[in-house]
């Protein structure tokens, strides 16, 4: 279990990422994931943002995996099968900017998921992103400028996870 201490514009929180740990749906605010096709990582060029993985905020009607998929449809293009990677842990106790009216609770989640892709729809980008691009995932930090420690924790398990699928895969 990692933690780390992030300034995100006015705030200071704490972020603790928690491998295969599955958040309460009623505190998790986002949910984002590292696709995967051939060992390539996907990443979307996000406007105003730049390079990062396919995510955002969940919608009240939506459980985290359904909210995974829409969002990678629509930064991505992109459908696959999703196995869940954990919860980072988002601490505002030690936020002066946090308050009974911030409209994230005191403690909350960002879920993630490793998304293997079977399909490629025709980008259109009418959403959020303007291109995709596929990776090697060790060249994260030359496209990602907000990868983290964190994020590069949750992507070597993603990746630890993907060589155990192609392993399984060649035996079965």
């Amino acid at each position: 279990m990692t933690s780390i201490h992030v300034n995100w514009g006015k705030s200071n929180v704490k972020l603790t990422w928690k491998q295969d740990y599955v958040a309460p749906r009623e505190l998790v605010t986002s949910v984002h994931g590292f696709c995967f096709s051939d060992e390539k990582l996907l990443l979307v060029d996000l406007n105003q943002r730049g390079w990062d993985i396919p995510g955002g905020h969940i919608e009240p009607h939506e459980t985290p995996e359904e909210c995974f998929h829409r969002e990678v449809i629509e930064e991505g293009y992109v459908e696959g099968i999703n196995s869940l990677l954990g919860s980072v842990e988002i601490d505002h106790h030690e936020n002066p900017a946090w308050d009974d009216n911030s409209p994230y609770p005191i403690i909350g989640y960002q879920m993630f998921y490793r998304m293997d892709i079977t399909t490629f729809h025709d980008f259109e980008g009418r959403h959020e992103a303007s291109r995709r691009k596929l990776i090697n995932p060790i060249d994260i930090g030359k496209y990602y400028q907000g990868v983290s420690v964190i994020h590069r924790e949750i992507l070597a398990y993603a990746v630890q996870m993907g060589s155990k699928i192609l392993l399984n895969e060649r035996k079965g």
